[in-house]
């Protein structure tokens, strides 16, 4: 693992002196702002004075989220009352400053506050205004509320996922809210170039069920031309065999992916039975896929008689692609992982260090980095709001005392209370 233990103002990368103003909340919106601060954005975090819900999902230890310390990572967090006036009108000055304002709210919400495309766009032409959503900016469904796993009903996905003989089930992380956000985070790279051009910025509108779609590309010629509707299919990929997962005799599973012919051959002869070559069922691709049974009862057989250890060695020395299905205790002992600087320990002043998931993709010129973990709602509210906007010590400490803003001395005695409710050192 790498270690991060310098704190520093900001980070390094292509983006650095690109400002972001992030207004989202839960996945998607935090999600997509924290990739551009991964590569040297100074991403200001706005938050409700109760916190971003992301604060009240997953697990926590000793009254501090998990979560929150990854997908909040170098950013500067401000807790402003969105609710009221004033704090619209602090953020809407955040907002004419800003290179790029990330934003998840219902369509509609913006305007009624006053912080439409339109009305910042009057002072701040080049402004670029990340819309995420669940069903896009127009159109009947806009004013739905949606969730990423709405997105992924919506879009088809859902269905085609799981055994064809249970319901659909969903993958056990916000799959759909984190396509989005790196959707919306693609927009927003492609907008700055045309600034580049034109000195005039646009609307990125980044919907949840238009980016799940996007994942059903082969399905839709497939219906349009030939009638067909995906299924569920399980662990294979429809037309594409051998390509699942096998059991493996000490009690794992293992995923091997031989469809091309050279491949095949190539694990024909692992497995023993190189005659599979040559057999008219299992000769070309498209023999294979329609014995797609047959194929993989040969293969699953092979595998029960071996341990997944024994499994990889063999592929590998065979230049076959398969790999035992990962847990996150064989992530943490992998050796790739550690080289490619996947696991990064990144200190932080309440859990000590705290490893995340790194930097991706890796750039060779101007890598991202981590240089601070995700901190407390308000932590940033003082500095941000002297040093950005010019407030004074006095006009600070009266938005505060009118529940307008929040900053880190409400916080750490917000959390204090929270800690005495629970017993030292649980995990929630």
């Amino acid at each position: 693992m790498t270690t991060n233990k310098n704190k520093k103002d900001t980070g390094g990368g292509p983006l650095k002196g690109v400002r972001v103003i992030e207004l989202g909340s839960t996945v998607a919106g935090p999600f997509c702002a924290r990739l551009m601060a991964d590569f040297g954005a100074d991403v200001i975090k706005v938050e409700q004075p109760e916190g971003d819900a992301v604060r009240s999902m997953g697990t926590r230890r000793d009254g501090q989220s998990l979560y929150g310390a990854s997908i909040f990572r170098n950013k500067r967090l401000v807790s402003i009352n969105m609710r009221q006036e004033e704090g619209r009108e602090l953020v809407r000055r955040l907002c004419l400053g800003a290179d790029i304002v990330v934003e998840n709210f219902r369509p509609g919400t913006l305007e009624r506050w006053g912080l439409g495309y339109d009305d910042l766009s009057k002072e701040n032409p080049g402004l670029v205004l990340v819309r995420i959503s669940g069903f896009g900016q127009t159109g009947p469904y806009s004013s739905r509320s949606g969730y990423g796993v709405v997105g992924e009903a919506v879009s088809g996905l859902r269905e085609i996922t799981g055994d064809p003989d249970r319901p659909p089930p969903r993958v056990a992380t916000s799959l759909t809210d984190y396509i989005t956000g790196l959707y919306g985070a693609f927009g927003a790279m492609m907008a700055l170039v045309e600034r580049n051009r034109t000195g005039i910025g646009q609307v990125v509108d980044s919907a949840l069920y238009e980016s799940a779609f996007s994942f059903m590309e082969p399905h839709v010629p497939a219906f349009q031309q030939l009638g067909l509707v995906a299924q569920r299919a399980g662990s294979r990929l429809p037309g594409n065999t051998p390509n699942s997962i096998y059991p493996t005799g000490d009690n794992r599973f293992v995923v091997i992916a031989a469809a091309s012919d050279p491949v095949f051959r190539r694990l024909a002869a692992a497995i023993g039975k190189p005659e599979l070559s040559e057999s008219p069922n299992f000769a070309t691709a498209v023999a294979r896929a329609k014995n797609e049974d047959e194929c993989d009862l040969i293969i699953t057989e092979w595998a029960r008689s071996k341990s997944v250890e024994e499994i990889e060695s063999e592929l590998l020395a065979a230049n076959v692609p398969a790999a035992r299905i990962y847990t996150m205790e064989d992530i943490f002992a992998d050796p790739h992982f550690k080289e490619r600087d996947m696991l990064v320990d990144v200190e932080d002043p309440k859990l000590g260090d705290v490893t995340m998931a790194g930097v991706v993709p890796k750039l060779s010129g101007t890598p991202g980095e981590i240089w601070r973990a995700g901190a407390q709602c308000g932590e940033d509210t003082y500095d941000v709001l002297g040093e950005e906007l010019g407030l004074s010590v006095d006009q600070i400490n009266q938005l505060e005392s009118n529940s307008i803003v929040k900053g880190p001395e409400q916080i750490s005695a917000d959390v204090e209370n929270k800690n005495q409710k629970q017993p030292a050192g649980a995990v929630e």
